[in-house]
């Protein structure tokens, strides 16, 4: 809804009367007049000495015809709507033929009426001025014109002195000799302040009014040629009544002009003015807007990318944005919940808390808030049914259960040792009177303008979501953090982190690319590694505590079956893992030891994200890009991007991959995916002692990632494993994306074969088999032998849990 300015359609004596000078007036006038015959004869004594003295420095104007003002770059999605801006002055240049003759008949009566007669200085405009303001002792008008003004604005401080008015008028009569009339009010219009950070009639029309220039009608153009004066004093948010008698003396002028008549003036002063309503400024992708402002300044300087007026294209799409960022948030949120209610941000005296109930001071208005937003409150009452507190200038209520999570108390940072539960606590062990908290507006009631609350809480815990197509590279969103005003450093693209089991796909798939197959059969026992170097002992485990015997590839990555990858890595060897690992993508360093196999070495997330893309993309690497084309003010190209693709991989080794990570999905860890409903592959990760949650997956069309952890590195809380942690969020993302993504099967190359395989064996099943599974193989690597019954592999129990 427009903000609606309406004022009292009677106040034309505003417009149009002027309070009579009195006597001790009169007798003021008389001084002046004389200080001024005073001021002209001394001046005439020497034109020429003054024309040089400050003249000697004043700047040149020599380029003043190819002069641009300060632009903005402007930052466009994949659908050309604009997702962000950079400037220092929010402008927008339009040609003066596309401006309405009403807004420039406007600027010339109010500014300059002899604009078209004079040659940069107004003479007779400086006599009338002087006389105005003696006439009235006050400074009620001021005898710049407008090219004046634009020498001010262009080359000169806002300092208020007599030197600096003088330059001011020897510019602008050096301007006048190099710039036509229309050239210099062209300018002029587009440079000068409008105010709320609207520089030029362009930017002013689109904040004020929400039109382009050429869509407004005579009441707001006469409101807009009235605000450079004085933009905040006359601004419609801040001081409704004179932004309205400002625009009646601007239809005055006119009328005196001859512009308009009188029943034009008093029909279009009576019209009540509608302006935008102003919107808080929230940028969609911090992050992404933040990657792209080091990769521009770091390729075209600051200059050009806060002032040049740069139009770059992305691959951003703003609706898969806007579901990471409430995935990840939301997904944080309950991580944190999970971890234990903190206590309260502050707590109010008495005092404080009695001013609460009775205005609810300093919060916005309960119709500035939707239902979903947390906002801020106070506990004003508390008993066993719930708490009652004061959010958003209005009465809402918590019921035990929107802040049952809160029985689990954390004391200290320490999410393993320092959690306690009470089971048995009821609201008053929970919130106390005075309490400032943060509360979920769960449901509003429009007729009584109560709420129903749910406590809530900042989280502390981290996180990132990465989604790029995997068969362009283009990066379709990119959160790097829960609030990039907390936060700036983007965990997306800048952290690296030990991914744990996510890491596993690297190596079963470089061992499908050896000859292995999805049938061999590895065994998962006890292991025992020893340095007698540096006298240590590595005994990997499971994460289950146990051992599961002979296990097919396929079974050990849908369950990450760690030792059964420990020993996978062995066979298939380290340096092979790490020659695969650099061609899909992971570009870091990688610890070339057995260690790799449980994702010891620190990536990144847009590093495994794009390696899995390879896979959704039939072997075919596509650098992950997030600008297609970069373009001037003038239109000219400054750089342009295609997908730069390359095969590393075979389709065969990619399809067989995938086709195993479908089963992480379908009957693995990544089991809650399946809601879905679509053909998605992926993998969990969790790291020693939970400190890192992962999950990294894709569908042919569409790759993302999820990491979880705190930046200082310590432990999420007993069980927060990729599973509980991560796979939420992505979830949550990918359902929001599949409503605009459509859906597509991976692909099947042709020498891709099928057979029927004893899984205890990885032979072939004998004729008949109960037990036999049907299963994928590169042509030529399918098993021949058929097998023969094998005994039941015994279970191997341990303590200790380990690595997921």
């Amino acid at each position: 809804m427009p903000y609606e300015a309406k004022h009292n359609k009677d106040r034309m004596s505003n417009v149009v009367e002027q309070e009579p000078p009195s006597k001790s007036r009169r007798s003021w006038k008389a001084k002046l007049l004389i200080l001024f015959a005073i001021f002209l004869i001394v001046g005439a004594g020497g034109p020429g000495g003054l024309f040089w003295y400050f003249s000697k420095d004043l700047p040149s104007i020599a380029t003043l015809r190819e002069y641009q003002p300060s632009l903005v770059t402007k930052i466009y999605g994949e659908d050309q709507q604009v997702i962000g801006q950079f400037y220092i002055e929010r402008r927008v240049l339009v040609p003066l033929s596309r401006m309405p003759q009403d807004l420039l008949h406007a600027i010339i009566a109010v500014e300059d009426s002899r604009f078209y007669e004079h040659k940069g200085v107004d003479p007779l405009g400086i006599l009338r001025a002087l006389l105005t303001n003696i006439e009235t002792l006050r400074l009620r008008q001021g005898a710049s014109t407008i090219t004046q003004q634009l020498a001010r604005s262009l080359f000169l401080s806002s300092e208020k002195s007599l030197k600096r008015k003088i330059k001011e008028a020897l510019l602008a009569w050096k301007i006048e000799k190099v710039l036509n009339k229309d050239e210099i009010l062209e300018l002029y219009l587009n440079q000068i302040y409008f105010g709320h950070g609207s520089y030029g009639v362009q930017a002013a029309a689109r904040t004020y009014f929400g039109k382009n220039v050429d869509q407004l009608n005579l009441a707001e153009v006469a409101y807009l040629a009235g605000v450079p004066r004085a933009p905040s004093e006359y601004s419609p948010y801040i001081n409704p009544e004179r932004a309205k008698q400002r625009q009646g003396v601007v239809l005055r002028r006119m009328r005196e002009e001859g512009f308009i008549t009188e029943e034009q003036l008093r029909q279009v002063y009576r019209q009540d003015l509608y302006f935008q309503k102003p919107e808080k400024v929230e940028e969609v992708a911090p992050y992404y807007l933040e990657h792209l402002r080091q990769y521009l300044t770091s390729a075209y300087g600051d200059n050009m990318v806060y002032k040049g007026g740069l139009s770059v294209y992305t691959t951003l799409n703003l609706t898969l944005q806007k579901a990471a960022t409430a995935a990840l948030k939301e997904g944080l949120r309950e991580v944190d919940k999970r971890q234990g209610y903190r206590g309260p941000i502050a707590r109010k005296n008495p005092t404080e808390l009695a001013r609460e109930r009775e205005t609810g001071a300093g919060m916005m208005a309960m119709a500035m808030v939707k239902e979903g937003d947390i906002i801020e409150g106070v506990v004003t009452a508390v008993d066993d049914k719930g708490a009652t507190v004061v959010a958003a200038g209005r009465t809402g209520r918590i019921p035990p259960e929107g802040m049952a999570w809160a029985k689990k108390r954390l004391k200290g940072p320490d999410l393993l040792k320092d959690v306690e539960l009470h089971p048995e606590a009821k609201p008053p062990d929970i919130l106390h009177l005075g309490d400032v908290i943060k509360v979920k507006l769960r449901k509003l009631d429009a007729r009584t303008q109560t709420a129903v609350l749910s406590l809530d809480q900042d989280p502390l815990v981290e996180g990132a979501l990465i989604a790029l197509d995997p068969r362009t590279g283009a990066i379709k969103a990119m959160v790097g953090g829960y609030d990039f005003k907390r936060s700036e450093f983007n965990r997306a693209l800048s952290a690296r982190r030990q991914p744990g089991s996510a890491f596993k796909p690297i190596i079963y798939a470089t061992a499908i690319e050896r000859g292995f197959t999805p049938a061999t059969i590895v065994v998962d026992s006890p292991i025992v590694f020893v340095d007698e170097e540096q006298q240590k002992i590595w005994k990997p485990e499971n994460y289950e505590s146990k051992f599961y015997g002979p296990i097919s590839l396929r079974e050990a990555l849908a369950h990450s079956r760690n030792l059964a990858t420990v020993k996978l890595l062995d066979r298939v060897g380290i340096k092979n893992v790490v020659e695969f690992a650099k061609r899909v993508g992971i570009a870091g360093p990688l610890t070339p030891d057995l260690s790799m196999a449980l994702g010891s070495s620190s990536v990144s997330l847009i590093e495994l994200t794009s390696a899995f893309g390879v896979f959704a993309n039939e072997g075919i690497r596509v650098e992950p890009m997030a600008v297609l084309s970069v373009v001037d003010s003038a239109g000219q190209v400054l750089e342009e991007h295609e997908p730069a693709a390359n095969e590393v991989i075979a389709k065969e080794t990619a399809y067989v991959i995938t086709n195993m990570m479908e089963d992480v999905i379908q009957r693995g860890t990544g089991g809650r995916a399946k809601v879905l409903g679509r053909p998605l592959a992926g993998k969990t990760g969790t790291t020693n002692d939970f400190t890192d949650a992962w999950f990294v997956g894709f569908a042919p069309n569409l790759a993302a990632g999820v990491w979880v952890g705190f930046d200082d590195v310590r432990s999420l809380g007993d069980r927060e494993a990729g599973a509980s942690a991560a796979l939420p969020i992505w979830i949550n993302f990918m359902r929001a994306a599949f409503e605009v993504v459509p859906e597509t099967t991976f692909p099947i190359p042709e020498n891709i074969v099928f057979a029927k395989v004893d899984p205890q064996t990885g032979l072939l099943a004998p004729e008949g088999a109960e037990n036999a599974a049907v299963e994928i193989f590169v042509k030529g690597t399918e098993p021949t032998k058929v097998s023969h019954p094998q005994p039941k592999p015994a279970e191997f129990f341990r303590i200790d849990a380990a690595n997921e």
